[in-house]
């Protein structure tokens, strides 16, 4: 016992001295550390400082490997390795507790966390585990054969081989999770972390427990990557069911539409990790088989993205028709359309896996709706403009032009009433919208007016059948599209005299 004490005594002592470097508490420590460039393991992550491990000087590790070689040689070597693995654990997880703020837990643990606590684990995993692979194990292994050369790769392994299997545990165990679409980006830096950094892992551990821990990472991946597939499939079968019968207010962006673009965008920021979980992960139905084989350069990830686009089409389209007025249908589809547009053209990731041609083809459909909207509303109020049943052999007829005007004016009226109400959020869509209202209404209107107000009595008559100047028509044009239900009762106040 008097020749165990000293070895842990310097271990815990060393320790201390790396934490108080890490800490940048002691500078005086900044002499104790190596000067041998071959034991300096560097990460970043642990800090904005790059740090060593263990971060034991020479002296001390030539303390540690003397006593380790009086030990042995009076018969105590046995003794010696398990004080110096029990030392070596204890530090090396006080190290991951300290620097990662990383805790062991078990498979049953995670299985019954609640998603908002996993949702902070999972971060401390990936930390863990990527600077273990980078700078704790090397550091371990190292140690080891500074102090026990020849013996390392054994002691190293009973160091730190379990705790190697506890971190492919977890990563598993999240994936056996109850699924849902707001797991699959912490799944997915999982799947990263495992692809990125368990190579520089593997090549630390001998030949023989390599193919274990290949078995165990290979079955994680394979778990987190079926998961976050089948989260996709979950997704597509959200928008399949959506069938909610109340119309949107106004005609404004659905949720649908809102969540489905947010959460699609923001999985483009994953499409390299995504592309390879769909090609290495997905199970082809036997049915697919008689398809012709993709080409080399096709996307799996943007089959899915298109395949789920397709859905939201078709449900946009769906829930269109619930709006009694075609125009207002129209409106819904050209603020979902241009909704997803803008979406994809803000960013470069999604924008890139869609292409140019998808986007192309979708600002097509949006003038067709803008089209239909324009025919639908003032294509009926620009025929109270024409010329047509106002003349009887050469000379107007003023009942008729009475009437013309009276049907203009309620027609507006009501259109102004409606529209007003309706919502056009994307400003550049909306005033896209009053342009081209205002370019079709104006010069026929005063058109109009040059050709047949004349023929009204001047006074009361006139004030009485023409209501508004083409002035006036612009100024409520410019409130359509507000979702302002006081727009209606202001129109008489702001028509002009």
């Amino acid at each position: 016992s008097v020749i165990k004490e000293p070895a842990v005594v310097a271990a815990d002592d060393s320790s201390s001295q790396r934490k108080s470097t890490a800490d940048q508490q002691d500078h005086q420590n900044d002499a104790v550390v190596s000067q041998d460039q071959d034991q300096t393991v560097v990460v970043p992550e642990c800090g904005d400082q790059e740090i060593e491990y263990p971060g034991y000087s020479e002296e001390v590790v030539a303390v540690l490997r003397k006593i380790a070689e009086k030990m042995k040689a009076g018969g105590y070597g046995w003794e010696c390795r398990e004080v110096y693995l029990v030392g070596r654990r204890n530090i090396l997880m006080r190290t991951l507790k300290h620097d990662c703020e990383f805790e062991k837990v078990s498979i049953d643990e995670v299985q019954k966390m609640s998603w908002d606590t996993l949702e902070r684990e999972i971060p401390i995993w990936n930390k863990t585990f990527k600077n273990s692979s980078s700078l704790f194990f090397p550091g371990e292994l190292k140690l080891a054969e500074k102090i026990f050369p020849g013996d390392e790769g054994s002691l190293f392994c009973i160091v730190t081989h379990g705790l190697a299997i506890q971190f492919l545990g977890f990563a598993e165990a999240v994936a056996m999770t109850k699924r849902s679409t707001e797991k699959l980006f912490k799944i997915l830096d999982i799947y990263e972390t495992l692809r990125d950094s368990f190579p520089a892992m593997e090549e630390l551990f001998p030949e023989e427990l390599r193919s274990e821990l290949r078995n165990e990472v290979t079955s994680a991946r394979s778990r987190l990557g079926e998961t976050a597939i089948h989260i996709f499939l979950d997704l597509e079968n959200s928008i399949k069911s959506d069938s909610s019968k109340t119309p949107v207010p106004g005609g404004a962006v659905h949720p649908l539409t809102r969540y489905t673009m947010n959460y699609l965008k923001y999985s483009c920021e994953y499409k390299d990790t995504l592309e390879q979980v769909f090609k290495s992960h997905s199970k082809m139905e036997q049915e697919e088989d008689d398809e012709p084989p993709a080409k080399s350069g096709d996307s799996a990830f943007a089959s899915q993205l298109m395949r789920i686009m397709e859905l939201l089409d078709g449900n946009l389209e769906a829930k269109s028709k619930q709006y009694k007025d075609i125009p207002l249908s129209c409106i819904f589809m050209m603020n979902n359309g241009r909704y997803i547009v803008q979406k994809i053209k803000g960013s470069a990731e999604i924008h890139e896996v869609m292409g140019d041609t998808w986007c192309r083809r979708r600002s097509s459909e949006l003038r067709n709706y803008h089209k239909n909207y324009q025919r639908e509303t003032w294509g009926k109020l620009l025929g109270f403009l024409g010329h047509e049943g106002l003349m009887h052999n050469g000379k107007i007829v003023k009942p008729n032009l009475k009437e013309r005007f009276k049907s203009f004016n309620a027609t507006f009226d009501e259109i102004h009433k409606t529209q007003t109400t309706w919502v056009v959020n994307d400003e550049q869509l909306q005033s896209e919208l009053r342009v081209s209202i205002t370019a079709v209404m104006i010069p026929a209107y005063r058109a109009f007016m040059a050709r047949f107000g004349q023929y009204l009595d001047p006074g009361r008559q006139t004030e009485k059948y023409v209501k508004y100047q083409p002035e006036d028509i612009e100024d409520l044009i410019d409130q359509l599209f507000d979702g302002n239900t006081s727009s209606a009762s202001a129109a008489t106040a702001k028509r002009r005299t």
